[in-house]
């Protein structure tokens, strides 16, 4: 498997970074997980649009999902005509929060985006995408949020989506060679339930679930990066990178 971070800027695009995204692959067969704003100019120096096969959505707050608008106009007027539609995976009442969010009429966008992209609405469990042996469950946000693990080759990489603190986020990050984990809050004040990590719980989950390495991501612009590292190499051993719109992090296949 091959992880590449489009975007990793939490809840709006920064000056480095669209908001979430991130292309994930396998035998030539490309998941784009989460399509924030910006991301989908960013998505285009790494692979061509058209030669995308499914997207997962964790959640459907913009920064993780509004993108699919503009890809719908990709897709709906590509100058070879409309294109094959393609799996959306996403949490339920996905197809009409897009139908909302690209303001048309929702009775003719309905129809466009059914001939686009066909909606299945995630529920925790083990299935299938290409490839892939991907396992999802629900994490600790205020909307219904999914976070993922994606299986291939004898090798796991984990998913945090936006959380806060989840028992259910240490059980998909189970021996996983990457947990690429959200951090957007920092140590200051009293922080809201439910909503976020900081980097130090980042740290713990990725301890208690044993995983190879810990990825940061959802950074918001002005926190301290330097900070955001220290925070979580205080509860977590293995290590610890800061997600970069460009990184590539290559999981090969394990010799028998």
């Amino acid at each position: 498997m091959d992880l590449t971070i489009v975007g990793c800027s939490g809840s709006f695009p920064g000056p480095d970074s669209a908001a979430s995204c991130y292309l994930i692959e396998a035998d030539g067969f490309r998941v784009v997980l989460d399509l924030g704003n910006g991301a989908l100019g960013s998505l285009q120096r790494y692979a061509a649009l058209e030669d995308v096969d499914a997207v997962c959505l964790s959640h459907l707050h913009s920064d993780h999902c509004l993108d699919m608008c503009s890809y719908h106009v990709f897709r709906s007027y590509h100058p070879a005509g409309p294109l094959p539609p393609i799996p959306v995976y996403g949490p339920a009442g996905a197809q009409a929060r897009l139908q909302r969010a690209a303001m048309a009429d929702e009775a003719v966008q309905s129809t466009a985006m059914a001939d686009i992209f066909d909606f299945a609405t995630l529920t925790p469990g083990t299935f299938g995408i290409g490839p892939f042996t991907v396992t999802v469950d629900h994490v600790n946000h205020p909307v219904e949020t999914f976070g993922f693990r994606f299986e291939h080759g004898g090798h796991a990489i984990a998913y945090s989506a936006d959380t806060g603190l989840s028992e259910q986020l240490v059980r998909l990050a189970d021996g996983a060679d990457v947990l690429l984990c959200e951090a957007s809050f920092d140590e200051a004040g009293e922080l809201p339930p439910g909503v976020h990590l900081t980097s130090r719980q980042a740290g713990e989950h990725a301890a208690r679930a044993g995983a190879g390495e810990l990825i940061l991501t959802h950074l918001v612009p002005w926190n301290s990066t330097q900070e955001v590292v220290a925070q979580a190499a205080s509860a977590y051993q293995g290590v610890i990178s800061l997600a970069r719109a460009g990184a590539v992090v290559k999981t090969p296949n394990r010799l028998p």
